[in-house]
């Protein structure tokens, strides 16, 4: 039996939490979705820079858990850049 997911903290509030590639309907495009502990874990390790154990600390998760976070996220962006899908940012256990 897994362990409970617990609370992750986040300081990133986006203004915007829909993208699509342009020129394609809405109703034909395949939607991926992305937590909003995943968006912070690629605000703090690929927009400001720190290191995996730093932004872990940051947002009171354990490195390996961050880890994971961020492979998540990465592969679902490349995912929505290369087969042309939109993306959402919602959801997730976190605290601002």
């Amino acid at each position: 039996m897994p362990r409970p997911c617990r609370c992750r903290r986040i300081r990133c509030n986006p203004d915007t939490n829909y993208f699509k590639p342009r020129g394609i309907p809405l109703d034909g495009l395949e939607e991926v979705s992305l937590a909003l502990d995943e968006l912070e874990a690629i605000r703090l390790a690929d927009l400001k820079g720190l290191y995996q154990e730093d932004a872990a600390k940051k947002m009171k998760i354990s490195r390996q858990t961050f880890g994971n976070i961020i492979e998540r996220a990465h592969k679902k962006i490349a995912d929505v850049l290369l087969n042309a899908k939109a993306l959402k940012i919602e959801g997730g256990k976190v605290k601002r």
